[in-house]
This record gives C-alpha cells, structure tokens and sequence, in this order.
C-alpha cells in the first residue's frame, strides 16, 4: 500500500530541480505543437475525402497535392510512421482515379445535420398532402350537397311550372271565344254597313240624273 501511494505521489508531484522544470516546459510547448500539427493533418485528409464524397474532383485533385505536402511534414517532424502516411497517401489517390475512371460509384455521405433536414422536409410535405386530400374530400361533399339541393329545388318547381301551364292554356281558351265574339260583331257590323253604302249611292246616282 505504501507503495502504491508513494508511485502515486511522485507521479503528482512537480518537479524541482531547474533542469526538470525546463524539461517539464519544453515537453508541454512540444505537445501543443505537435497536437497543432495533427489537426492540420486530419483537417487535410478530412477535406479532401470531403471533396471526393460530394464527387467534386477537381477540388479533390486540386487538393491531392497539398495533402501529400502535409502527410510528409508530419512524416519529417515524427508525427506519423511514413508507412501510415503512404498507406493515408495511396488510399487517396486510388479513390480519386477509381472514381475518374469510373470503377467506381460516388456514394454521398449526408451528415446528421443534413438527415434531419430531410427528414423535417418529407413529414412538413406528407402533413401538406394529408391537408389537400381532405380539403378536396371537403370540396366534393359540398359540390354534391350543393348539387343535392339544386335537384330538389328543380324538382319543386316542376309542378309550379305545369300549374303556370294548365293557367297558361286555360287563359288562351278563354280567349279564344271571346275572339270569336268581336270577329261575330265586327262581321255583323260590316253587314250593317253595306246595305246603308248601297243607299248612298243610289242616291248619288239620282242626284246625277237629275242634273
């Protein structure tokens, strides 16, 4: 146990000695460096097999180049094992000419972001169908309720119309005799009329002779 903590309490403790002190910074200023120089490797594979993903390749050939540049500086300063970074280099290229050639298919990736867009897109345009379908039902129920009433209401007015018919016709009968009354009195008259036009003229006719 006392062991232990003793293993324990050297690890925490802080060095004293001058030289372990500058040891201990020049240790942490090389860790920030080099951690530095890591993310500048891995933002530079990360965007080209961005580029390769979204099947850009011209960006991608435009930055093969720079790539290469990155992995033999981390390569130089120790950062990585050269195998690991002609491994990273040849894995690359290989995609980018498979992918030129057309040995193989671009399969985009769609980030998280990306899916739950997509996803909130289908349900908003599956909530808008679902609307029009039932505005339409909606629709036709009161094109056939409207239509319903007009048919009752030209079925109401059917017996108006041979009532205003049967009124129409027994006008037209009653008119009838009535008009042949004034025709029975107009040619009555005219009978009166001829005998009185023959007297004037036989009077006319003596009137002459006389003179």
């Amino acid at each position: 146990m006392t062991k232990l903590n003793n293993i324990h309490s050297r690890r925490n403790t802080v060095p004293n000695i001058k030289s372990a002190k500058k040891r201990a910074l020049i240790t942490k200023d090389r860790n920030a460096a080099n951690r530095a120089q890591i993310t500048v490797v891995k933002n530079a594979i990360k965007k080209i097999n961005n580029a390769i993903d979204t099947n850009n390749i011209e960006e991608a050939e435009r930055l093969l180049p720079e790539t290469m540049s990155v992995l033999d500086s981390a390569v130089s300063k120790g950062l990585m094992h050269k195998n690991t970074a002609a491994n990273k280099k040849s894995g690359i290229a290989k995609r980018i000419v498979d992918i030129k050639s057309g040995k193989k298919e671009v399969v985009i990736k769609k980030d998280n972001k990306t899916l739950a867009a997509e996803k909130a897109r289908a349900a908003k345009e599956a909530r808008e169908a679902a609307r029009a379908e039932v505005a339409k039902k909606n629709a036709e129920k009161k094109a056939a309720t409207e239509a319903a009433k007009e048919a009752e209401k030209a079925a109401a007015k059917k017996p108006a119309a041979k009532k205003t018919a049967a009124k129409k016709a027994a006008a037209d009968g009653e008119a009838k005799p009535a008009a042949k009354k004034t025709a029975a009195k107009k040619a009555a008259a005219d009978g009166e009329a001829k005998p009185a036009a023959k007297k004037t003229t036989k009077k006319a006719t003596k009137t002459a002779d006389a003179e």
